[in-house]
């Protein structure tokens, strides 16, 4: 007799609203960090699926609530009005293996209707597209940045707290390697940050080092 193989199923999910961000855990181990405008554009439900052309317009859009559908999926419900989606457990997992290409797909339909996607900043660093931010420095690094804080501009490239620290680091000069994210813990606005939580205009960065003594210079 032939064994029927189970589909993994979801053991942790979890809404990282600042970044807009869904992670998704399963049983076989893998994890799936899903942008909320990638769950909207493929939308499995039926007005979406009978649309011409693709979805536009989603660049900002977040998860309202998330609620369980039985043992086999979740609706997901758009802040944009959109909350007719159910997504089962292994379509999640197929935006998950599958994010790369799918996310490849979309572009080229988007590139095809001649539409250009909105609401991350362009490379060009003028300024108004560049980040208006508070970093705040805690104990040693107070001392050795010669300040508790500073008002920041960062490039336009800056999206996330990884981002922040990778230009930190090259700025502060012979400082920098105090910075680096083995050294440190960041929150925003308070709230303890991942690498890939994104940063907006008028955020609070504070940067905490793990440690209470300073780390020592990498060597030359």
């Amino acid at each position: 007799m032939s064994e029927t193989k189970e589909h993994p199923v979801p053991t942790e999910i979890n809404l990282h609203r600042k970044s807009r961000l869904l992670e998704v855990s399963y049983s076989d181990g893998r994890t799936f960090l899903l942008p909320c405008e990638y769950l909207r554009v493929y939308s499995r439900a039926a007005e979406e699926q009978s649309r011409e052309g693709p979805i536009v317009g989603k660049e900002s859009v977040n998860i309202e609530r998330i609620e369980p559908q039985g043992t086999y999926a979740v609706r997901i419900v758009f802040d944009d009005g959109h909350d007719t989606s159910i997504y089962s457990w292994e379509t999640l997992y197929d935006l998950g293996v599958n994010q790369e290409r799918y996310w490849a797909d979309y572009l080229e339909q988007l590139a095809a209707a001649g539409y250009e996607r909105g609401g991350t900043r362009p490379g060009a660093d003028s300024e108004d597209q560049r980040l208006n931010i508070t970093v705040m420095y805690f104990a040693y690094l107070a001392n050795k940045m010669r300040r508790e804080s500073e008002q920041l501009n960062p490039p336009a490239s800056v999206k996330d707290v990884e981002g922040l620290l990778q230009w930190l680091q090259r700025v502060k000069g012979e400082r920098g390697y105090l910075l680096a994210p083995e050294h440190v813990r960041i929150t925003v606005n308070k709230q303890f940050a991942e690498p890939y939580t994104r940063l907006d205009n008028g955020d609070e960065v504070a940067i905490v080092p793990n440690s209470p003594n300073p780390p020592a210079p990498p060597k030359t």
